[in-house]
């Protein structure tokens, strides 16, 4: 349990808390597992899982809990003078937690410092599971040819990894994958690409088995490019005709690979797949939405928006909150739209990583 976390009883919710919920992924409607109660459905919804208690963070919230209820016995005398019954009275009584006795004589300016300090330490170390993370995905691309069985394992465990950290710390984990690219960066797209597939994977309750193969697929999305000159990869001016070409084989080349390798044909579809458009515009084959695996095209929706975000060439960078208005305004032809509209829910208005003018013209980065 955090440090700065406190044991509440579910009927102590109310809007503006920021709460945990320790609970597997599958086992509750929310898209993350960490989130602050936007409103009254989310409270509704969280008592109808069951949990009678469960952990809320005071300095993530914007008020206090309610004040818990406590049940009293007392004895009633009967109106018609017989006997007396027993019955249960329940009467609120004022007993504020400590925690929320601390928060209310500490001076207000203290409580943000502490929060944006907390934060800032939750992304540092975001950061560094990235990094080692995106180790991770270049030892199972590199090897995967020779040891399939044993980078097929690594992956599990990334992928089950990848979900307990988007899903408990959303916000935290999509600032990291939003960070600069290192010089691994074609290791840090299959990462940052896996994330977001799993964060649109739970949005729509995908079945864990279909998760699990989306995690998998997703991460070796571009194990093709393995057979594709740097030269062509890393190139930052525009390609040429027959750049284009070549570089465009990557798909088929990689769906070969994960046959050869053993894995399944599903999983190679969906890597085949994984740049074609849902008005018919992408490749190899230039398929229609309806003739794609719905799999592949979260994929196609995660590969874009990083893409996006995080380009070959810096200076063509987009913030999260401009890459989600440009594809929403310029490209949603190409997308599953239902999709796409979860994933702009998902993320938020402003996603963590984004710029903002505040009304004082100053600027800042949004972090959770």
């Amino acid at each position: 349990m955090s440090a700065n976390s406190c044991m509440i009883d579910v009927n102590q919710l109310r809007v503006g808390l920021y709460v945990h919920l320790d609970l597997g992924w599958m086992d509750h409607p929310f898209t993350m597992s960490n989130f602050k109660l936007n409103d009254e459905e989310q409270i509704q919804k969280i008592k109808k899982i069951g949990l009678k208690t469960l952990r809320y963070d005071p300095l993530r919230s914007d008020c206090p809990p309610l004040p818990e209820l406590k049940t009293k016995l007392t004895i009633v005398p009967n109106k018609a003078g017989k006997d007396s019954k027993t019955e249960l009275e329940t009467q609120a009584e004022a007993t504020v937690p400590e925690s929320d006795m601390v928060a209310k004589t500490a001076p207000v300016v203290d409580l943000k410092q502490l929060r944006h300090k907390q934060l800032h330490h939750a992304i540092d170390e975001s950061e560094k599971r990235f990094v080692v993370a995106s180790d991770s995905v270049k030892n199972i691309q590199r090897n995967i040819q020779t040891s399939p069985k044993a980078c097929l394992e690594q992956a599990t465990v990334l992928v089950d990894g990848i979900v307990e950290c988007a899903l408990s710390e959303g916000d935290i984990a999509i600032h990291a994958l939003n960070g600069s690219r290192s010089s691994d960066a074609h290791y840090q797209h299959a990462l940052n690409v896996t994330v977001i597939s799993m964060i649109l994977a739970k949005s729509i309750q995908m079945s864990k088995e279909d998760a699990q193969l989306l995690g998998l697929s997703a991460i070796l999305h571009d194990i093709g490019k393995a057979k594709i000159s740097d030269k062509i990869l890393l190139k930052k001016e525009k390609l040429t005709h027959t750049e284009i070409a070549h570089y465009q084989q990557h798909s088929e080349l990689g769906a070969h690979m994960i046959k050869s390798i053993g894995l399944s044909s599903r999983m190679a579809k969906i890597v085949l797949q994984h740049h074609e458009f849902a008005d018919g515009s992408g490749y190899p084959a230039g398929l229609k939405t309806e003739q794609t695996d719905p799999l592949a095209r979260i994929i196609v929706l995660a590969n874009n928006y990083d893409k996006l975000c995080n380009p070959m060439n810096v200076a063509d960078a987009k913030t999260p909150y401009e890459a989600l208005a440009f594809m929403f305004a310029h490209q949603r032809s190409k997308f599953d739209e239902h999709l796409l509209k979860r994933l702009i829910k998902s993320l938020g208005v402003y996603p963590p990583g984004s710029i903002v003018k505040l009304s004082n013209e100053q600027f800042a980065t949004v972090i959770s």
